[in-house]
């Protein structure tokens, strides 16, 4: 780990706030990420974010933060967890979400946070205190089977372990559910694996799913992951080749069955497949007119 300069922390998302996640403000204190996902798109080249597993941290990160809180006139939703995990092992020497977290609590902006981290739980004091206004906590997981976790994403916690931490999350009070995301084909989107994690995140108190029933793949990152592929799955990079050449935008053969499988399930157990998004409150003068 070591320290690089930066002149922001927090960039504002085109658009905003993200109609999948409520996303207003992006903020990335580390660079890199220690989770080593086989398909993680941060490794495309068009980021340009070098070797993942050089993890760097934003020199004065939080100093920056606080001034840009400061200074920001649109109160939003920051979201944590665009280009790395915010609670990959590093963050428990760094504590540098930690403090992140304190500064949108002492002023007050409402947070989303994307992880496959179970060190998510050691704040929840801070989680809890910034719910006053909004905090959602988003565990991402693409498999029930925690060997096959082991294989697709060999460094964050096991699947069993994040289901553990969406149960402690929601039993103190805080709103979290579950990114299934992406969904690999050939490997992750089987019906019985679509249907085991809907009914698992219901049991361990998700309240709601997002779902994408395929992934993205862009030079640099494609590349790694056929090569992870042929690694531990020989045979299967050549499947994809035959079936998406370079497309970006890569569906599940299944994502129709998908699509059913999940919707039925979400359905039955009265599970909702989006979040619900931070909004500003009210204005004085809007009450007045009332």
């Amino acid at each position: 780990m070591r320290l690089i300069p930066a002149k922001t922390i927090i960039s504002t998302v085109k658009g905003g706030p993200d109609p999948w996640f409520g996303f207003y403000y992006n903020m990335n204190l580390y660079r890199g990420c220690q989770h080593a996902c086989i398909y993680c798109d941060s490794r495309s080249a068009c980021y340009q974010l070098g070797e993942l597993s050089d993890i760097r941290l934003k020199d004065h990160a939080l100093l920056l933060l606080e001034n840009e809180l400061k200074g920001k006139r649109k109160r939003g939703t920051v979201g944590f967890g665009s280009m790395n995990d915010p609670y990959m092992p590093e963050e428990a020497r760094q504590q540098a979400t930690r403090g992140a977290l304190e500064l949108c609590a002492k002023y007050h902006f409402p947070i989303h946070i994307i992880t496959k981290g179970d060190l998510v739980v050691r704040d929840i004091d801070l989680l809890q205190k910034i719910s006053k206004v909004y905090a959602a906590i988003s565990i991402t997981i693409t498999t029930t089977d925690d060997e096959l976790s082991r294989v697709i994403e060999p460094a964050a916690p096991v699947s069993s372990r994040r289901f553990a931490a969406i149960r402690q999350l929601s039993q103190a009070g805080i709103y979290t559910g579950v990114t299934l995301m992406p969904v690999l084909p050939y490997l992750t989107d089987s019906p019985e694996n679509i249907r085991s994690l809907v009914y698992q995140a219901k049991d361990n108190g998700a309240q709601y799913i997002i779902a994408a029933m395929g992934l993205t793949m862009r030079d640099g990152q494609r590349e790694y992951f056929y090569q992870k592929l042929d690694q531990h799955f020989p045979g299967l990079s050549s499947q994809y080749h035959q079936s998406y050449g370079e497309r970006y935008s890569c569906d599940s053969p299944r994502a129709q069955q998908l699509w059913a499988v999940f919707t039925e399930a979400c359905q039955q157990l009265d599970m909702p497949m989006k979040i619900k998004v931070w909004t500003p409150p009210p204005s004085p003068l809007q009450l007045d007119l009332f």
